[in-house]
């Protein structure tokens, strides 16, 4: 082989050995290594390369909820029971978020802070807004009386709520225990007010007008336009299909629990809620 054409064939070589560099830097930026035997399937693909994909603006990847501390079995079982009784409609409520908010619901309730027995509201603000997060049960009956969309606050992140806080301009959803209060035609028509029952969580939810109220964009038809829901200023807010149906059924002094991230509570007491649970079962 003649001197040019070893010239042009190291040239050729390096060309290649380049390209394949900048691809394997390419992959090491912009993905995971994949595993060896995903490598040779690769290889045998004569498919069109797939284009990178955009980068997902919030992870979805969920934060692990703990169990409550010190649920005695008798409770946690009934509230497996629970969970299973009210059927498709909870399929997306964790049972751990449920069990904050049953927990809560049986410790708040003797203390005379909430007066509507049986009934409960759940919102797991952790989930990603495009999911109808909010639930609105019927202990005694099992039964899930209203699920629907919910808006957090627009400090609070964009697809999930990761971000939480009490303060008067946060324009940040606040975690914990609720108490229902009475209603009122405002600038978002007819709301209700809400309670805040944990102090330093949500004490200021009053102060702040956090209530519960209709948002175009906390609709199925926001979504669809734009793939999220909006945001308030705090506030849960609510579908305009949905919203006077489950202002009705939260009627002064029901309970409502907004889950998620670093809740803490003096009214998660385990020991308490089996107590009561005994003496009393949901009434």
């Amino acid at each position: 082989m003649g001197s040019r054409s070893l010239s042009s064939l190291a040239a050729a070589t390096l060309l290649l050995a380049g390209c394949q560099l900048r691809a394997d830097e390419l992959r090491s930026t912009a993905a995971p290594r994949l595993p060896a035997t995903a490598v040779a399937a690769a290889a045998t693909d004569t498919a069109a390369p797939r284009r990178p994909t955009a980068p997902v603006p919030d992870s979805l990847r969920l934060t692990a909820v703990a169990a409550t501390p010190g649920v005695p079995d008798t409770l946690r079982q009934a509230i497996r029971q629970l969970h299973a009784a009210l059927g498709p409609a909870a399929a997306e409520l964790r049972p751990e978020v449920l069990e904050q908010a049953c927990v809560g619901y049986l410790t708040l309730h003797p203390t005379g802070r909430i007066e509507r027995a049986g009934l409960l509201a759940v919102a797991d603000m952790d989930l990603p807004n495009t999911t109808e997060r909010l639930w609105v049960i019927d202990l005694k009956a099992a039964k899930v009386l209203h699920r629907s969309y919910v808006a957090h606050g627009e400090g609070s992140g964009h697809l999930r709520a990761r971000r939480f806080s009490n303060e008067e301009k946060s324009a940040c959803t606040s975690l914990g225990f609720y108490r229902t209060a009475g209603t009122y035609d405002g600038i978002h028509g007819y709301s209700r007010r809400i309670e805040g029952l944990d102090k330093g969580q949500n004490g200021n939810a009053f102060d702040r007008y956090v209530v519960l109220h209709a948002a175009d964009y906390a609709s199925p038809k926001y979504i669809e336009k734009y793939g999220h829901l909006g945001y308030s200023r705090g506030c849960p807010a609510l579908p305009p299909e949905q919203f006077k149906d489950i202002i009705a059924t939260m009627r002064v002094g029901s309970m409502m629990l907004l889950s998620g991230p670093g809740i803490k509570s003096r009214w998660l007491d385990g020991p308490a809620a089996g107590r009561r649970f005994v003496q009393r079962g949901w009434r």
